[in-house]
This record gives C-alpha cells, structure tokens and sequence, in this order.
C-alpha cells in the first residue's frame, strides 16, 4: 500500500488553497469573531471513569465504507444521549467520505465538544475549523515538523480551538511534549500503511508525561483494548470503527463506557 499519510496531506494541502480562493482566510477571521466561544474539549476528560470520543466516520481508506447508513446526527445524538464525552467527526471526504458540512450539521444538534478530524497543515484549515463550529482539531505529528507544529498550536489557541497533537512513537510524544501540547494522543493505527497494533496504546500512552490529558487512539474494540489503556494512564479513548461497525452504536458505547479494571 502507497503512503496513505503522505498522499492524503498533499490532497488536503491543495483542497485548502483552492477552498481559500472561494473563501478568503480574512472572511472566516471575520466570522470567528462574531462566534460565541469554544466548548471546552480538555474538560471532557477530567473526571474519572472512560471517558470516550465516539467518531463518526462513514468509512477509511484500509476498509473501505464502514457504515453505509450513516445517519451522522442520528448517530451524534444517540451516542450524546448514551454518554460520549466528545465527538470527533471525519471531515477529509477523499478516503474517509467525510465533509465539514457533517460537523456543522452535528453542531447544530448536539452539546458535547466536537473534535474536527482531518489531516492540518495550514491556519486555513485551522479558521476553517472553528467557523464550522468545532472546539478541537486533530494535529499530526508525523505531518508536521516541530516550528510548524508549534506554530499551528498557537494559532489554534489564538482562535478558540484545543489542539489534540498524535503521535504514532516514543519520539513524537517528546517532540508534542516540547511544543507545548497540553493534549496528546497515541494512535495505534500507523496512518502510513494503516496496520493497527493496539499494544502500542499499552507501551505509549505510559510515556506521555504528565500534567498532559493522555488520549488513546484507534484500534480499541472490547473491554480489553480500553482496560490496556487505561492501565497505561489514558485519559479519554477515541473509538471510531467499532461503534460505527455496531449494530447499535450507542449500546456498543455504553459497553466500552462500562468496562471496570
């Protein structure tokens, strides 16, 4: 399989230059401003227990279409009502089939913080982010070299916006830990071949220092995968595929929701 990362940060990259001819950065900047202000993504994490982003994601690009009735504020207000913390919603439509219009839509009916998941390399799609309506957005380290990550971390704080920094190893945690990242994430999916190996959760989330809200990433679909976790120190637990796979996502939530250990 090619270099999925690569392949889709380079489309992203051009999708905004175009998106900002149609939509200068100074109107967003001029819709920020007259926004009420972000919900508190940190905050979500912050108490005890398993605290889970469910994701809505109709597909990806290792599985194609995931849930072919993808209801997404059907399925944003069943899984509020059966207890998510936050939400994270897809928005790169090429491989995931996602779209920004989603997160506007969901925001419109729900009250949970909402992450805006894509793959971000510029303050477009940072102000891009915040006028849909969200209160987070995903920063990829892998993506990033360490004065674009920083610099993208001050902007999203400039307007309103948490950043959840992921990593993928040992070395960028420490670099997320030394730009400053208050929200680090481990993903146990490699995004540049897609395999996933949940033990890495296990073995990373450990390292995230702390005073930092710890989020375990992808790969969790039982008791046993959010247990690992949790062991390990996570703070919140981003769980996509296996709730959209559910037959019943909100009951699969408030299965996870409940693991004890």
């Amino acid at each position: 399989m090619s270099d999925i990362l690569e392949e889709l940060s380079a489309h992203r990259l051009r999708d905004a230059l175009e998106a900002e001819k149609r939509r200068p950065f100074a109107e967003l900047m001029r819709r920020i401003e007259r926004m009420a202000p972000a919900r508190d993504f940190a905050a979500a994490f912050s108490g005890g227990g398993v605290n889970i982003i469910a994701e809505l994601k109709k597909a990806s690009p290792s599985e194609g279409v995931i849930r072919e009735d993808f209801r997404h504020v059907e399925l944003a207000q069943a899984l509020e009502n059966a207890g998510a913390k936050a939400l994270s919603v897809l928005c790169e439509p090429h491989r995931f089939l996602g779209s920004a219009a989603y997160l506007s839509e969901v925001r419109q009916a729900v009250d949970l913080p909402l992450l805006y998941k894509d793959f971000i390399l510029s303050r477009y799609q940072i102000a891009e982010a915040r006028a849909t309506g969200a209160d987070a957005v995903l920063l990829i380290a892998a993506i990033l070299d360490d004065e674009a990550l920083a610099s993208l971390m001050a902007f999203a704080a400039d307007v309103g916006l948490a950043a959840l920094v992921e990593t993928h190893d040992a070395r960028e945690i420490e670099r997320a830990a030394a730009c400053g990242a208050k929200i680090i994430g481990v993903n146990s999916r490699n995004l540049r071949n897609f395999a996933t190996d949940v033990s890495l959760l296990e073995e990373l989330v450990a390292k995230i220092p702390a005073g930092r809200v710890r989020i375990a990433e992808s790969g969790m679909h039982g008791a046993d995968d959010i247990m690992r976790a949790r062991r390990a120190g996570a703070d919140g637990f981003l769980v996509g595929t296996a709730l959209m796979r559910a037959k019943n996502p909100a009951m699969k939530l408030q299965e996870l929701a409940n693991t004890r250990g």
